[in-house]
């Protein structure tokens, strides 16, 4: 059988391996196909599909944006994207301007912990990387504050730590809107984490359907063999396509690797032909 994933990060974003390297990890772990879904960010695609061309494995392009939706964080991926569409372009560089200033604004609130982080050190670290608080969580690790990112999001940057900073995120609707018009499928991600409950999950996927979601992911590092079924029975209820994939980061997230989650190839399958059809 041919296995998939669609949803890993890049050094692009807040992954701790380049491009060709998650790519090679892909080709090792035995995938036909993956999906690079940086947030917020394309740059890394160049660069893994010409890895993809090299190594035999294709290489779906894709994305992964940060939205609101009922004063939630919703994430919403994009699959089979033209990266270099106009839609996209000013939707990702006011999202990289919002992440800019957060991260900024979370090193001052650190140092007035006592926590030394700059963002000079976070550029000089991660250079090229769209920044985040899991660039901020491992140098805190590195530097003996926390002994692990989780410690840090814990006790300093996660929602309700001591010196968390929201974050500001575009309107689920007009993420998928320009999802929509870069040619790409928006598909609802890891929908279990966002922790709402039998009726708030369909109120969202009926919400996020009625914007234009064509899918939600199913099979996910996290989810179990009965979550998984919950969730394929919806996708049947409400007619999206499945959709599969580990959401690994690398040193972020270290329980997940590149082999943790396969979906079948057939949920790929199943998005190319949703969009020959459109």
């Amino acid at each position: 059988m041919e296995y998939v994933d669609l949803h890993l990060h890049t050094t692009a974003s807040d992954g701790s391996f380049a491009p060709a390297e998650v790519v090679a990890m892909a080709k090792q772990a035995g995938y036909t196909a993956i999906a690079i879904t940086d947030h917020d960010n394309t740059g890394g695609l160049p660069e893994a599909a010409e890895a993809g061309a090299r190594l035999g494995v294709e290489v779906v392009p894709g994305i992964e944006l940060s939205t609101e939706y009922a004063g939630l964080e919703v994430h919403i991926l994009g699959y089979l994207i033209d990266p270099g569409a106009e839609s996209l372009s000013d939707l990702l560089e006011t999202a990289l301007s919002h992440r800019e200033e957060r991260n900024t604004r979370i090193c001052q609130v650190l140092q007035a912990a006592g926590v030394d982080v700059s963002m000079e050190e976070l550029r000089e670290k991660f250079p090229g990387a769209v920044l985040g608080r899991p660039h901020i969580g491992l140098v805190m690790a590195e530097k003996g504050y926390v002994s692990d990112v989780k410690q840090a999001f814990r006790e300093y940057l996660g929602r309700g730590a001591k010196c968390y900073v929201p974050k500001v995120n575009m309107p689920m609707e007009r993420a998928i809107r320009r999802i929509l018009d870069a040619g790409g499928l928006p598909v609802l991600a890891h929908p279990y984490q966002y922790e709402l409950g039998d009726a708030g999950l369909r109120t969202l996927i009926e919400t996020a359907r009625g914007y234009g979601i064509v899918g939600m992911e199913c099979v996910y590092s996290k989810y179990d063999g009965a979550q998984t079924g919950a969730l394929l029975a919806l996708c049947g209820e409400y007619g999206l396509a499945p959709t599969g994939g580990s959401d690994f980061h690398g040193a972020s997230k270290p329980n997940i690797t590149v082999g943790t989650t396969k979906a079948p190839y057939g949920y790929l399958e199943g998005l190319k032909e949703l969009k020959q059809s459109r």
